[in-house]
């Protein structure tokens, strides 16, 4: 391998493809660094000190958020954009971002895909939001949401997520639907749209098969929103049912807005999630980078 590259993981990841993974580790250490995460957001923490270290290929081995926190930690780095390389090797309940490039499922073919793959450039998201009393930037790479989105995953369980796998998010929808939903209002190139639920994307993919924004491209340097006015049993069962079907929700199910900034506002504190994960709470303001990380990932140069 002529790169230098080290692998940052989860040591307690679990699933079967997630086991077999770290069962081949030992295989990987002559090649590769091998840097276990120990706390959430020490994956942030380990991509950013490798860069500086000079790692110039820096894999992410777990889920879309694992893969979230590295790529935050390189975005720390100002000069690790242009000498770092992003490699995926997915481990998650859902990989979604692994499913936008089109990269191999079995993390042994991931493996071999990152050793003799080419590269591309992608857009770069990132959220400014409240975080107590400050206000805290935060980089993603495929989704960001607030409203039914967020407060579903305040309330999945991760072991639902090891039993059930994408389901545990859908049970967790349904405990969130319960009550009053707040009001959330978005504004884009002086166009404001309000509903129950807003989802902004980077790339097209929403939970693995669902295609929530068609036009979306990774490359394009802006950002995708879909509104929906109403979230109701209707629309979780419509969520389900092309999520099996690996078809698109059309466009009469949500409204549309695609620009380079858009501001989110909530009338209550609202938790903002990217990737999988809450990171604050809204107001919170969307802005992208274009093609300014690199990543290996089918169809690039080499």
């Amino acid at each position: 391998m002529s790169m230098r590259a080290c692998v940052i993981f989860n040591p307690a990841a679990r699933g079967a493809r997630a086991r077999r993974f770290l069962g081949a580790l030992n295989n990987l250490s002559p090649r590769c660094a091998l840097l276990p995460t120990q706390r959430p957001g020490h994956a942030s923490e380990l991509a950013a000190e490798a860069c500086r270290e000079g790692f110039d290929t820096i894999i992410a081995a777990g889920g879309d958020g694992t893969v979230s926190e590295v790529v935050e930690g390189l975005a720390r780095v100002p000069a690790a954009l242009e000498s770092a390389r992003l490699g995926v090797i997915p481990l998650g309940t859902i990989n979604v971002f692994a499913r936008e490039l089109g990269l191999p499922r079995r993390p042994d073919a991931a493996w071999q895909f990152i050793q003799t793959g080419g590269e591309i450039h992608v857009d770069l998201p990132c959220v400014e939001m409240n975080a107590g009393r400050e206000r805290l930037k935060r980089h993603f790479l495929q989704l960001g949401g607030a409203g039914l989105d967020s407060r579903t995953i305040e309330r999945v369980k991760w072991r639902w997520k090891q039993w059930l796998g994408p389901v545990a998010y859908l049970l967790a929808g349904l405990q969130a639907m319960t009550g009053p939903q707040p009001r959330v209002e978005v504004l884009a190139k002086g166009r404001r749209l309000a509903g129950e639920l807003v989802l902004v994307g980077n790339g097209r993919y929403y939970g693995g098969n669902v295609t929530m924004f068609p036009g979306a491209d990774l490359q394009d340097g802006l950002l995708d929103a879909r509104v929906f006015a109403r979230v109701t049993a209707l629309t979780l069962a419509r969520f389900t049912w092309v999520w099996l079907a690996r078809r698109p929700l059309g466009p009469r199910w949500a409204a549309t807005l695609r620009a380079e900034r858009l501001e989110v506002t909530c009338g209550e504190p609202l938790p903002v999630e990217v990737d999988g994960d809450n990171v604050g709470l809204a107001p919170a303001v969307f802005t992208v980078r274009r093609q300014v990380l690199r990543v290996l990932a089918p169809g690039g140069r080499r």
